[in-house]
């Protein structure tokens, strides 16, 4: 790839970026140390852009993210060649998270359109790295939402993993594993009633455990408020 068009890609996240909004960047808990203040509309039209011109979208990730500009690597996760990128990139770029919002954009825009983004959500969920672990739930949470044509049982998978993480009290992880289990539990009727059990499990486990029990409880009773709003019960499929 080349430097000047990397350059140029930098000036432009430069020119758009609002000193304003990086301020609520930091307000959000997103790691503004490397950071711009660019919006992610302004960085979807950029990669848009970027892609009319019909690059080798792999190596354009690849400098993109080295720049380690917060933005840049947000880009980097929106015009990746899913084909291209493998496991071996999603736990290196995974490794180097340093807030949720880089974490869930990669998720959203990359890891879930990959080879083996299944596995890697139960690979991620296991690690220790609080945005490592993160990505795994919600790399869960986001094909629970996009993944159109999955079965049932290929969620159903994800249920003793969500158990596993709903004691762990970092609020990353924790925010995550209650996303996971809301968004396989509006998939459909079937996966509804699965996760509203998991979630009175959870509030039960809870009550029995001294440190994690507070973030278990916690999670449990977000997921069964959402769950059993009667706008969403009204919203959910036949299995």
């Amino acid at each position: 790839m080349e430097p000047d068009m990397i350059d140029g890609v930098l000036v432009r996240l430069k020119e758009t970026a609002d000193p304003n909004r990086k301020q609520g960047m930091a307000r959000y808990g997103i790691d503004t140390s490397k950071a711009l203040g660019v919006s992610i509309p302004v960085l979807r039209k950029t990669a848009k852009d970027l892609l009319a011109g019909k690059p080798d979208r792999h190596a354009l990730a690849l400098a993109l993210w080295d720049t380690e500009v917060h933005e840049a690597r947000i880009l980097a996760s929106m015009v990746e060649d899913p084909c291209l990128a493998d496991i071996a990139q999603a736990k290196a770029w995974a490794q180097e998270f340093n807030s949720w919002d880089l974490c869930d954009q990669c998720c959203m825009n990359l890891f879930r359109r990959m080879d083996g983004a299944w596995d890697m959500a139960l690979m991620f969920s296991k690690q220790e790295p609080e945005f490592v672990k993160r990505a795994g739930f919600a790399l869960m949470a986001t094909l629970a939402v996009h993944a159109r044509d999955a079965s049932n049982e290929d969620f159903e998978q994800f249920f003793s993993a969500v158990m596993e993480g709903c004691a762990d009290t970092r609020n990353y992880v924790k925010k995550a594993v209650n996303w996971a289990l809301r968004q396989i539990g509006k998939r459909n009727a079937m996966l509804h009633a699965r996760a509203l059990e998991m979630a009175q499990h959870m509030l039960t486990l809870g009550e029995t455990l001294p440190k994690g029990g507070p973030a278990c409880r916690w999670i449990a009773r977000d997921a069964i408020r959402e769950l059993t709003d009667p706008a969403v019960v009204a919203r959910l499929p036949a299995p």
